[in-house]
């Protein structure tokens, strides 16, 4: 718990009412308003509630002007450089690093929880061929929670730990079948003698008729990718497994929950649409409109894959995803795609070019991101999806975290009202 060190004092037609501030272990201050309507009556005004702290949390912090991301304290470049997404999973599950007997022993129940139950098979048969593979994502994490009746109880700590594994170790699986049913491919099954990342690829790319190996610079950077996005604060999606778990709902059904507002463009989507434009743009020539465009005040055309919402300097993720996406395309050898051709020269100007440096419009996270996979082989449908695996640890965490808070009540915003007042109904014949 935050401490109280000082007070903040609001009048309010001639009265007064103090309020504690919190002070984190980082970050800004926190004026504590809990007690607000039942002293003054009013509430607070905070439309996305971008200035409002809804809950502790002790996982992920965000230092948006120094471009700062922590783990549990740990900064994103050491873990990525020397770590990985499994170890990070337990990090973040756990609050601290583990040692070796501890990470085995994690490794192994990860391992052994990769298959889903077999008539699970079927439910993705009642999709459409045709189907965007996180609407069956939505679909198939939403039903886990018919399939696996003894990890449903929220009030007992060894079923949340069972349904954490589960999540952890079964949505790469969801995620690959649902891209495989997609492009009309038989389900490969997972393998106990891959890493998390590999068995991944493996899922994704194998076919029966002949063995695939997996690459280990594409296995390291799809383990880049999933531990970049492991976690992110108390994001959209973030902020739904919260609210959905605030009112008791079992894991899967707040996971899933999750996954559908990932979804959205404006969120875990956006290395799909920064695809998208480059696609739209075309060719290197096409460039220089397109940054006209951008630059233009009355022009609603805006460059995807730029800038953030939290970062004011430089997204720390799309410093370490930045190499990940060079070694790729040095492997693959596909600088000849005209697609990628785009988005390095993008990069080059959005790295040079004042206007870009000025309004700190550094490529972010989701613009490196969206190349590798594109490089790998992936279409722009699987990207969110992906995200959407490498989410699912911070998810748990967090959604574990919030089911042992003693302070936690059901979520329950309020609205400023600004609708008709009391009226009378009136007959229709009257109307």
């Amino acid at each position: 718990m935050a401490e109280t060190k000082k007070t903040a004092t609001l009048s309010i037609d001639g009265k007064s009412y103090d309020m504690p501030v919190l002070t984190p272990t980082a970050g800004p201050e926190v004026i504590d308003i809990r007690k607000l309507y039942a002293q003054a009556d009013v509430f607070t005004y905070d439309p996305g509630f971008t200035s409002t702290a809804a809950c502790d949390s002790s996982i992920t912090y965000i230092d948006g002007d120094l471009g700062e991301l922590l783990y549990r304290g740990y900064p994103i470049e050491q873990l990525a450089d020397k770590s990985h997404h499994l170890e990070v999973c337990y990090l973040l599950l756990y609050g601290e690093l583990p040692d070796a007997a501890q990470m085995r022993d994690f490794e192994n129940r990860v391992t052994r929880h990769t298959m889903v139950h077999e008539q699970m098979h079927n439910f993705f048969r009642g999709f459409r061929r045709d189907s965007h593979p996180m609407a069956t994502m939505v679909g198939v994490v939403g039903a886990m929670s018919a399939f696996y009746h003894d990890s449903l109880d929220i009030n007992d700590p060894w079923q949340r730990e069972v349904a954490a594994i589960r999540m952890i170790a079964k949505l790469p699986t969801i995620a690959a079948m649902a891209y495989k049913y997609s492009i009309g491919q038989p389900f490969v099954y997972p393998k106990n003698s891959l890493s998390y990342a590999g068995n991944f690829l493996h899922m994704c790319f194998a076919v029966p008729c002949e063995d695939y190996v997996v690459r280990p610079e594409l296995e390291r950077a799809m383990d880049r990718i999933m531990m970049l996005h492991a976690d992110h604060e108390q994001n959209a999606s973030t902020s739904t497994v919260r609210l959905a778990g605030s009112s008791g709902a079992n894991p899967f059904a707040c996971i899933a929950a999750g996954i559908a507002c990932l979804w959205g463009p404006a969120h875990g989507g956006a290395n799909q649409a920064c695809l998208e434009m480059l696609r739209e743009i075309g060719s290197v020539e096409n460039i220089p409109e397109a940054i006209r465009r951008a630059k233009d005040k009355n022009d609603p055309y805006r460059l995807m894959g730029f800038g953030h919402r939290v970062y004011k300097n430089f997204d720390p993720r799309a410093k370490v995803m930045k190499e990940s996406a060079d070694e790729v395309l040095d492997l693959l050898g596909v600088h000849d795609n005209p697609l990628l051709q785009v988005a390095k020269e993008l990069e080059r100007i959005a790295l040079e070019d004042p206007y870009f440096i000025e309004k700190k419009l550094y490529p972010n996270v989701d613009f490196y991101s969206g190349i590798i996979l594109e490089a790998m082989g992936f279409p722009t449908s699987m990207f969110t999806p992906i995200f959407a695996l490498s989410r699912t640890v911070g998810w748990i965490s967090q959604w574990k975290e919030m089911i042992g808070d003693p302070q936690q009540k059901i979520g329950r915003p309020r609205q400023l009202y600004v609708g008709p007042t009391r009226r009378d109904y009136l007959d229709v014949e009257a109307r």
